[in-house]
């Protein structure tokens, strides 16, 4: 089938071709009669007209490309929603996302970022499986890059991240609300943002609510089910055990509904728990249901990409440093919190 161009639509509309070209270029400056814009643009949606990015690309030296760079947040299930966010987002602008996995290794990472600035690409979106310090690679700083779900200690590139301090303070706030005072926090012992965000959330929650810090109260293990089994244990097997548990992941509470079920206490007649992330498979399929602080991911995704785009129209900020934006963690309320019982 023959590929229809610019003088198919003019034929049809009944006007020049460069008259057609100004329209569907939206070239500035050109006074176009309002009357003829809309003959030409039914005529080309009639027609099946789609624009030549190639030549569109060469002229204004674009490529309508962006690189999507991940360690593993391709192979990572709670992740999908930021690939989905990036290409929606993307696609609204009328940009192509080519999406590549290093898997942590540093010499294909090298490869990779050199396979993209071969293509041309307009810009790179460096993401990290988890919230995490990086350290960008040399190369990128050839090429408009946003970093998602990580941050630089190099205030030139934007960054996008969930706010994890704030994602804490929500979780804890929750179970105050709801009559608990003796709150423990099963949390992770590795050293990155998420840990001692979420800890800083918990801390300034129990602040607002008058009831000082307890270190007895924080138990610190693996982040997967068998480190919060084993954090949740050693908080509940106390005689002054807590009322509710904030755990840092929905993988550690898993583990703690373990724990409890072992020590006999019901969730959440004796025990209530809450969660992070809305890792559905998990928070959905407990029994009962986790309540829990979802990261944004899908808007993390949308929110890189305005990012990218804001670095490839205007290249050199004439404020200083970029942009390191914080998104909002909202509370997914299910049925495992509940007013403490009466001891």
């Amino acid at each position: 089938m023959k590929r229809v161009g610019i003088k198919d639509v003019a034929a049809a509309a009944g006007v020049s071709a460069t008259t057609v070209s100004h329209i569907l270029n939206a070239v500035e400056g050109k006074r176009i009669n309002p009357d003829t814009r809309q003959l030409v643009l039914e005529a080309a949606e009639r027609l099946g007209y789609l624009p030549n990015n190639l030549a569109r690309g060469l002229r204004l030296s674009r490529s309508y490309t962006v690189g999507f760079l991940s360690d593993e947040i391709a192979t990572t299930p709670h992740a999908g929603q930021i690939i989905k966010g990036a290409q929606e987002a993307a696609a609204e602008r009328g940009l192509l996302l080519l999406m590549l996995n290093t898997g942590n290794d540093r010499e294909l990472e090298r490869k990779e970022i050199d396979l993209l600035l071969q293509h041309r690409v307009d810009g790179i979106l460096y993401a990290s499986m988890y919230h995490r310090m990086v350290e960008v690679p040399e190369q990128l700083r050839s090429v408009p890059t946003v970093l998602l779900d990580a941050r630089s200690d190099d205030p030139a590139f934007p960054s996008v991240v969930p706010d994890e301090e704030q994602g804490g303070r929500t979780a804890t706030r929750e179970l105050l609300a709801h009559g608990h005072r003796r709150i423990g926090f099963v949390t992770n012992s590795d050293d990155i943002p998420a840990t001692s965000g979420r800890l800083a959330g918990y801390r300034g929650a129990l602040a607002e609510a008058g009831i000082g810090f307890d270190a007895a109260l924080v138990s610190a293990d693996r982040s997967d089910a068998q480190g919060g089994y084993r954090a949740a244990h050693r908080l509940l097997d106390t005689a002054q055990r807590p009322t509710a548990l904030f755990c840092f992941n929905d993988r550690m509470a898993m583990g703690a509904y373990r724990a409890a079920a072992e020590l006999g206490l019901a969730i959440p007649g004796d025990l209530s728990v809450i969660g992070f992330d809305n890792q559905e498979l998990i928070s959905e399929n407990l029994f009962p249901a986790l309540s829990t602080v979802a990261l944004p991911h899908y808007e993390m995704g949308v929110r890189a990409i305005a990012q990218l785009q804001a670095v490839i129209d205007a290249p050199e900020p004439a404020g200083g440093p970029r942009s390191q934006e914080v998104l909002h963690c909202p509370l997914v309320s299910r049925d495992s919190v509940a007013p403490p019982p009466r001891l």
